[in-house]
């Protein structure tokens, strides 16, 4: 079977149309800049060479006919018709409390995400454009919605509750979710398959570090904790966002420097992190490049961002009471290998070895980068939440 796999963001839809025989893409592509003067649509079928085209593409709905045109092409396409795909997996955001699974959209499927607009407000609408332009392209086809908190479903009271007035949390339902869940989930899988260990009672964590960031631990694959909150602004140090802070904070500049709560809520999320830390830049590539060139304050970002990471696994291994196996994945996570060794030069006390060579070497691969003689397995394994959501697709939609 055939499964188009479509993310819908507020402007933009990356697919990716997947041959779940042997899980080979068959296609995958970005339309950018929807509603927006200068939309395109870039579609790039193994095999062959890419096609973009420059168009008018006011709404999803056209969008995604778009996407279909392209894939259905006699020049540039890979399928005859739209008969040839069995089923669409689409990426939601956030499922509130009322699903932890991935499941066949419905009608109250689709009104859960319409509720929870308030807690994705990027990317639920977005989501939903995106599910019932899907439907109204291909009628009758399974549409499946995949979950980004549903990884964040298995963890207990003791890890999703914030310590605020219960009441907010009963009526508002303010809880830590969690996201990239698609990503943990797959690479915590994946990590324990690569890894040869135990199936039901592998340790992992999984560091997920790109521009948004997040760490979550696993026992079975099954979430324990997870380093984002409410929102993704919770956790670590990213990019843009500043992660943990004294909430305090917020009333102090907001009253110093005369803002609203969204203003500074923007300045957290888009303004902060290494970018706002460092002032030079929210890519790794640039500070490193710095430090190279002995900027201090650029060491010293780098320097915060690897003993939050840290602090985190830290914590988390105390969570597990022990750790089997720790994995990074995401653009920075896959390729940066001196945020990968300055992180692990914290757990010498758990007798993590980090084999040099092949750290250096490792970049965009499934690679094991600790040595053989390591208590703990070290490995950069790729994510790759377009295959998660349609291996979820194929076995609802059988």
């Amino acid at each position: 079977m055939n499964i188009l796999v479509l993310n819908c963001g507020s402007s933009s839809l990356k697919y990716q149309l997947i041959n779940m025989e042997d899980e080979s893409v068959i296609a995958k592509g970005l339309v950018e800049r929807i509603g927006i003067e200068g939309a395109s649509l870039t579609h790039k079928p193994t095999g062959k060479d890419k096609f973009v085209l420059e168009t008018s593409i006011p709404d999803h709905n056209v969008a995604v006919k778009l996407v279909l045109d392209a894939l259905v092409d006699p020049a540039h396409g890979v399928i005859a018709s739209t008969d040839e795909i069995g089923a669409i997996g689409h990426r939601v955001l956030h499922a509130g409390e009322k699903y932890k699974e991935s499941c066949v959209v419905t009608e109250d499927v689709k009104k859960v995400i319409r509720e929870c607009f308030d807690l994705g407000p990027l990317h639920n609408p977005a989501n939903l454009i995106g599910i019932e332009a899907a439907e109204a392209a291909m009628p009758g086809k399974v549409n499946v919605a995949v979950w980004d908190t549903a990884f964040g479903g298995t963890m207990e009271p003791k890890a999703y509750l914030y310590a605020i007035p219960r009441e907010y949390y009963e009526k508002y339902h303010i809880r830590r979710y969690g996201f990239h869940g698609t990503s943990h989930m797959f690479v915590s899988g994946e990590t324990i398959k690569f890894a040869g260990l135990d199936k039901d009672q592998a340790k992992v964590i999984v560091c997920h570090l790109g521009n948004g960031a997040s760490i979550s631990a696993s026992i079975g694959g099954k979430c324990v904790d997870t380093s984002m909150g409410l929102t993704p602004l919770e956790g670590l140090i990213m990019g843009t966002r500043s992660g943990d802070l004294d909430p305090a904070i917020l009333e102090f500049l907001c009253n110093h420097e005369n803002l609203s709560i969204s203003e500074m809520l923007n300045i957290l999320n888009k303004k902060s992190g290494i970018l706002g830390m460092s002032g030079i830049s929210s890519d790794f590539r640039d500070l490193l490049a710095e430090v190279g060139k002995g900027n201090k304050v650029a060491c010293d970002t780098l320097e915060a961002y690897a003993y939050r990471v840290a602090k985190y696994i830290g914590s988390y291994v105390a969570a597990m009471n022990g750790v089997d196996a720790i994995a990074f994945t995401a653009g920075v996570g896959e390729n940066n290998a001196d945020i990968r060794r300055m992180v692990m030069n914290y757990f010498g006390y758990l007798g993590v070895k980090i084999d040099d060579a092949k750290n250096n070497g490792a970049h965009g691969e499934t690679t094991l980068i600790s040595s053989d003689d390591s208590k703990v397995k070290v490995v950069v394994l790729p994510t790759n939440e377009e295959l998660a959501i349609a291996r979820d697709t194929l076995a609802l939609a059988k």
